[in-house]
């Protein structure tokens, strides 16, 4: 079963439930401004993904954070952790749970080549 993670809104999100809807696969959606997203799920994407791909440092959600605030949440696994549950916008858009592991963000051709 598939799995998306994001925030319902968001064009990249749009994309993404778009393609798999023209693949015909099925996926739950998981919106983490609702329903918010847990620590021992952002870890296991620390583990598996990398943080470095986990994070969206080119949102503005980022951008509006103060220096102080970006070196925090960068300065240990704990401290993202916590930042990424406060603020779930810090999340890469979308995280794709597939059966294979994780797609991080759409790019159609990724996309378009995943199977049911």
């Amino acid at each position: 079963m598939f799995k998306i993670y994001g925030i319902k809104n968001c064009n990249s999100m749009k994309k993404a439930f778009d393609a798999l809807q023209a693949k015909g696969i099925n996926y739950e959606f998981h919106d983490y401004k609702k329903q918010g997203i847990d620590a021992e799920t952002l870890a296991i994407w620390l583990k598996e993904i990398g943080a470095d791909k986990v994070l969206n440092k080119k949102g503005t959600t980022w951008r509006k954070l103060s220096a102080d605030e970006q070196a925090h949440a960068t300065s240990n696994e704990q401290n993202l952790i916590e930042t990424l549950i406060a603020q779930p916008s810090l999340i890469k858009r979308p995280v794709l749970q597939t059966p294979q592991g994780f797609v991080i963000g759409f790019d159609e051709a990724t996309y378009q080549a995943l199977s049911a």
